[in-house]
């Protein structure tokens, strides 16, 4: 372990004694901030890894066209399976969801297939925890909808319901909760190696409201705040102008942080992009809702007429790559392994979920988008596609994309409840 116990503990329960009493908190929150037994069940069920569901998925794989060399095979059955966190010391993976679940999936043998996958801390109460990361450290985070959890080594104490747990932004602190939306409400999350906790929040609207735009630029909604990753302390908006981001990563070799941002509904098939942007300084605006893409007018359109007479700002920052239109583009992760290709080690893969509003759908693929030396993208191509099949079907939804600890890929799919493992070698 690179962390010692006996100081996580103290944390703790330093913390704990700073946080009892917290407004709204759940009782077993306040319990487990306290090193307290909150469940007696010590049991948590498993999710069967084999049987008709499983077979049918890898069938579905076998449409799944890849680069020669490559090959894609089912790791685990993860249902709802969003944003994952390759853990630092073990072959564990947590998964977040939109649900009330995070999972903790495990390849107790090395083989390259989960052996387990079951629910992390059951006697906590999660609320759409769909983003999943890891502080330096090896301590997780779990950004909810409007909270922010810290589990000290969870990969090695995951096994039973309880579990030790930090509250850095308590309930309706995330945001406020007069904002909070069933829409645009998943949020993503890095850590920097200066103990940064960044994270992203999408804006609830197709299209903010006029009266909306001044207060979302201000407090980070439809953008990226970054803050203590214990204590939530030092808060600052890192992005404005940011439609809705269900993906970011830190590139290991400049450390700058990088997202996606999906496009405006409502303004056609084809228009407009969605986007891959990288942030150059703090506080920097991408744009919205004035334009999306390089130049795609927003504002005064019937997307969003309210905002005509409203003036964009004096500097905005263009996507690094515009991806094609309502693919929804998600998950993004640096390739820093060594099984793939040298063309890919340190290029960005790209999960796109695939359309819900054009009138052909498009997506449910995987892209990789090369890198210049000068830190910038190159260009983006199609790496892994076929789950949207020939008659418009759906066979699956990638979400998320990590890369494990042998250098092959996983791929997450929230619709066939699934992790992917994505391997080379050469032909």
């Amino acid at each position: 372990m690179r962390i010692r116990l006996p100081r996580v503990l103290m944390l703790v329960g330093a913390l704990a004694l700073a946080w009892t009493g917290t407004a709204q908190a759940q009782p077993n929150l306040e319990k487990l901030k306290q090193m307290k037994v909150a469940s007696t069940d010590l049991n948590i069920p498993v999710v069967p890894q084999t049987g008709k569901n499983a077979d049918a998925i890898k069938e579905n794989l076998k449409r799944v066209k890849l680069p020669p060399g490559f090959k894609i095979e089912l790791y685990a059955i993860v249902p709802d399976a969003r944003h994952m966190a390759v853990a630092p010391s073990t072959n564990m993976l947590f998964v977040g969801t939109r649900k009330t679940t995070v999972w903790a999936v495990t390849d107790r043998n090395s083989d390259g297939v989960a052996d387990e996958v079951k629910s992390f801390a059951p006697s906590l109460k999660f609320s759409n925890p769909n983003g999943v990361c890891w502080t330096k450290d090896g301590f997780l985070i779990v950004a909810e909808h409007n909270r922010v959890l810290n589990f000290p080594a969870a990969e090695f104490f995951y096994e039973g319901p309880d579990v030790a747990v930090i509250e850095v932004v308590p309930q309706g602190k995330l945001i406020p909760p007069e904002e909070e939306s069933y829409n645009h409400g998943a949020r993503t999350c890095r850590v920097a190696d200066d103990g940064k906790l960044y994270i992203t929040l999408g804006q609830p609207y197709n299209v903010q409201p006029k009266e909306k735009v001044a207060l979302y630029e201000q407090i980070g909604i439809g953008g990226m705040v970054r803050l203590n990753a214990f204590d939530g302390s030092g808060r600052e908006v890192v992005a404005r102008g940011v439609r809705n981001s269900v993906g970011m990563d830190i590139n290991p070799k400049d450390k700058s942080v990088w997202f996606t941002d999906n496009q405006t509904d409502g303004m056609g098939d084809d228009t407009p992009p969605g986007e891959l942007n990288r942030v150059s300084k703090i506080g920097e605006h991408f744009g919205y809702p004035y334009v999306h893409g390089h130049n795609v007018q927003i504002a005064g359109t019937a997307a969003a007429p309210d905002l005509k007479d409203m003036k964009p700002p004096a500097a905005w920052t263009k996507p690094q790559i515009e991806f094609p239109a309502h693919q929804a583009q998600l998950g993004m992760s640096f390739y820093n392994g060594k099984m793939f290709p040298a063309k890919y080690q340190g290029g960005i893969f790209v999960a796109a979920h695939g359309s819900w509003n054009r009138s052909k759908a498009s997506g449910g693929l995987v892209n990789f988008v090369s890198m210049k030396a000068d830190g910038t993208a190159d260009k983006s191509e199609v790496f892994a596609e076929g789950w949207l099949d020939e008659n418009g079907i759906y066979r699956g939804r990638p979400v998320d994309v990590a890369v494990a600890k042998d250098g092959s890929l996983l791929i997450s799919d929230d619709f066939a409840g699934a992790i992917y493992r994505v391997s080379y070698s050469a032909p």
